[in-house]
């Protein structure tokens, strides 16, 4: 019998992503900041793109530890934007080095940066979309995520990303309802 999935989940990484990552609760500092660099460098791109260069960008960014990438310099940056594994875009890859920084500073000031952006959500929300159609680019939440970011000074945060970044760490549930996840 075959596992009914959202009609994004195609290809064998997509699907992967699906059934492993895309939707579960995230609590770990470096795997939150992971999927907010990654979301911001999707801007304008597919996931499946950034899917395939997440290797790159893994390797590029110490890991995704924003403690060490924090600490990049412009020398760094230009070494890294000579890279043919990651998106090429200054303005991207200074970013991730400025959310790092950021990110830090949050980790500083209430422990963990978990505790920071779970308390703008709450609990997961769980929707009831029938279709991929149905789910929205952002919502009332996901702005007032990217408003709060931006006030501390993060960039890459848009409304659509951070609903993007919502999804993916499992702050909101957005399998649809023929999903066999959506019961998660």
């Amino acid at each position: 019998m075959t596992r009914r999935r959202c009609s994004w989940a195609v290809g064998a990484a997509m699907v992967a992503y699906h059934d492993t990552e895309w939707g579960r609760p995230q609590h770990d500092d470096n795997k939150l900041y992971e999927f907010l660099i990654l979301e911001g460098a999707q801007a304008g791109l597919s996931w499946r793109t950034i899917l395939e260069k997440r290797e790159g960008y893994r390797e590029a960014f110490a890991g995704f530890d924003p403690q060490i990438v924090s600490k990049y310099d412009e020398y760094k940056i230009q070494s890294i934007l000579q890279s043919t594994h990651i998106i090429r875009n200054r303005l991207k890859v200074k970013s991730t080095v400025n959310n790092a920084v950021k990110f830090c500073d949050i980790q500083d000031k209430y422990g963990t940066f978990d505790k920071y952006i779970w308390d703008i959500t709450g609990p997961p929300i769980k929707n009831l979309f029938k279709n991929t159609d149905e789910i929205p680019q952002y919502t009332y939440t996901s702005q007032l995520m990217s408003k709060r970011l931006k006030q501390d000074g993060f960039t890459f945060v848009g409304p659509t990303i951070c609903y993007a970044f919502m999804q993916a760490v499992g702050m909101v549930n957005d399998h649809t309802v023929d999903c066999f996840l959506h019961a998660m």
